[in-house]
């Protein structure tokens, strides 16, 4: 592992009192690039996003944990932004996405971190705990459900079958990137808008997004759901750590029994549901990072 120092990428707006910093890691044979905030000695807390998100979408959520007395750290998750994109399809099973997050808690010198996760980095989340449960103190869970309540689903549920029209979609090979790709990326843009509430993205917002998609191209993220299909299950289903399920009631691509279903696979769940709010919960709801808070300080 080794870490490389640059200055703040992607356009960063965060106050400077908080001692943003913009890292590249060497972790599990790839460069991630990682902002990390707070004391280095605090409790840390891992953030990882989702599709077709970066390390920028938790910066409502950075200056509330870091005043709570928490490390923070973010990575681009391979194949997005300024992280590095390997080839192929099996370099993005979860295996591997979970094994970035171990090492990357190795490189901070801690032998294991609070793990909170969105949409696909949930899933990532997930993998983590279940796969590496020493890894994990509390788990954080936004607008994604358990893998095996979402398996489950996608065979019982023709609601839930067309809702992830996108995953089928994605499975196909070159079209996925062509029509993501083209008209200076319009159909990416417009899965923000058509995922969120209005003004969750504003015109600022969505060309930070275009640059960091600009970054490595849509084939990576792609990669993402072609691995997802190719990963194996992890050796358990039960979670044993404390864990929080935040979910937006207006997902239009998830539904949203699968937030309820998940706490059965959870020793120690909580679920907050937030009526009127989309996928993008933690974006629309400030209550999120207060819950967030509380939960990771509970003992």
């Amino acid at each position: 592992m080794s870490v490389t120092t640059t200055p703040p990428s992607t356009e960063v707006s965060l106050p400077a009192d908080h001692d943003l910093e913009s890292t590249y890691r060497s972790v599990n044979d790839v460069q991630l690039h990682v902002v990390a905030a707070g004391d280095p000695d605090a409790p840390l807390v891992v953030l990882l996003h989702g599709h077709p998100d970066f390390w920028y979408g938790w910066r409502d959520q950075i200056i509330p944990l870091v005043e709570a007395g928490f490390r923070v750290v973010i990575p681009d998750q391979r194949g997005c932004n300024l992280s590095e994109a390997p080839d192929g399809v099996d370099a993005y099973r979860l295996s591997n996405l979970a094994s970035d997050v171990c090492e990357l808690i190795y490189s901070e010198g801690r032998e294991s971190a609070h793990v909170v996760g969105h949409d696909f980095g949930g899933f990532v989340a997930w993998n983590v705990a279940l796969r590496h449960p020493s890894m994990v103190n509390h788990l954080g869970i936004l607008n994604v459900p358990h893998p095996t309540v979402y398996q489950e689903t996608l065979r019982s549920s023709p609601q839930q079958i067309l809702r992830s029209w996108y995953v089928w979609f994605y499975q196909v090979p070159k079209l996925p990137e062509w029509l993501l790709g083209r008209n200076d990326m319009a159909n990416m843009v417009d899965s923000l808008k058509i995922t969120s509430n209005e003004g969750t993205f504003d015109t600022g917002t969505i060309e930070r997004y275009k640059e960091a998609w600009q970054n490595t191209g849509i084939k990576p993220r792609i990669n993402w759901y072609r691995g997802f299909r190719r990963s194996d299950n992890p050796p358990r289903d039960t979670i044993a750590h404390p864990t929080l399920i935040c979910w937006g009631k207006d997902d239009i691509a998830l539904c949203p029994i699968m937030a309820e279903k998940s706490l059965n696979y959870c020793e120690n769940g909580q679920l907050r549901m937030f009526p009127d709010t989309s996928h993008w919960v933690h974006h629309e709801r400030e209550e999120v990072s207060e819950e967030l808070v509380q939960h990771l300080e509970s003992r």
